[in-house]
């Protein structure tokens, strides 16, 4: 029988696989301080193992799960594969690919992790070239498309929730500050971009590592039409982890070439899709850790903060933010 906390009565964890061979054993909570969800590793004696993940109805993204996984999957995109889901109960049951992760590796030696990171942006480069196509033809309910008022939305998360919950910057001098319209602007050119189906939270730890050395992509039900570069700037400036220039510089052509964008593309979109996701992930940060007392967040912000100063410096019209972010670090 499969035990949790010594509990007798768990056998909804295993659901339609409870006759499989070999799966009684040990259940442990999987700890996704980010998520809304809880994961269960089921491990028996003679080494099988599986995640059941348990979804409530708060978040909607959360009914995507399962279908995103088969779109990427069909794609050729590596995701864990999905062996049960029980809409009703909002279970599902997957392969569990371990702990190692692109953040796990974050000390390995460059050589290690380009090749790794380059494969996470191939994959990228695949969902965005044919991600939405295939999502409309296979009739996927998608999350709402970042549009101008999402965007705008973004931009406030981070003046409410870091700014002001955080920080600790007064309303008079948030609103201010919110409303420059040069910040309006970046929404703007943004909404007006090409969009392709992104992955929305494409960062190191929501890639998991196969067998030591293989990409997968996890945490994908937000999966919305956007712009393609505000995934590789999840991924570049992902505050969990420090790339130098020079790799990131490296990383961002590597992409750039495989999706054909010319050197324009990427001077003129990079730099706004850069500010929009660090504005967001900081706002996360302060949400999560101010609201849901996961403080654990909050030690984030420094990084994010320092890698948002230099890219505000390259637009025009937001030097008052820059000068009291420089106040505030």
């Amino acid at each position: 029988m499969v035990r949790l906390n010594g509990s007798n009565d768990d056998g909804w964890l295993l659901g339609p696989l409870a006759d499989s061979p070999g799966l009684d054993g040990n259940v442990r909570l999987i700890d996704r301080s980010g998520s809304d969800r809880m994961f269960y590793r089921v491990a028996s004696a003679n080494g099988s193992r599986l995640i059941v993940m348990r979804y409530g109805r708060g978040r909607a993204e959360n009914e995507q799960f399962v279908p995103v996984a088969r779109l990427l999957s069909a794609l050729g995109i590596p995701v864990p594969e999905i062996l049960a889901w029980d809409p009703e109960r909002r279970l599902v049951w997957m392969e569990d690919l371990g702990d190692s992760s692109l953040w796990s590796v974050r000390n390995e030696p460059w050589a290690y992790r380009s090749a790794i990171y380059r494969q996470v942006l191939r994959h990228a480069a695949t969902l965005h070239r044919f991600g939405q196509a295939n999502a409309i033809k296979a009739r996927l309910r998608l999350e709402r498309q970042f549009d101008e008022a999402l965007y705008r939305w973004e931009q406030e998360y981070f003046f409410d929730n870091c700014l002001g919950r955080h920080f600790g910057l007064g309303s008079e001098e948030t609103s201010r500050l919110q409303n420059l319209p040069a910040l309006s602007e970046i929404a703007r050119r943004l909404a007006a971009a090409p969009r392709a189906l992104i992955h929305r939270d494409l960062q190191s730890q929501n890639v998991l590592l196969r067998g030591g050395g293989e990409a997968v992509f996890i945490d994908f039900q937000g999966a919305r039409p956007g712009v393609p570069l505000y995934d590789v700037a999840s991924l570049l400036l992902d505050p969990y982890v420090s790339l130098k220039n020079e790799e990131r510089t490296e990383l961002l052509f590597f992409y750039c070439s495989a999706m054909g964008y010319p050197d324009k593309i990427v001077a003129e979109e990079f730099p706004l899709c850069a500010i929009q996701r660090l504005m967001q992930a900081m706002g996360a940060y302060g949400f999560l850790g101010h609201t849901k007392g996961k403080t654990e967040f909050l030690l984030h912000i420094p990084t994010a903060l320092e890698r948002l100063k230099i890219f505000l410096a390259q637009i025009p019209g937001l030097e008052s933010l820059a000068k009291t972010l420089e106040s505030l670090s």
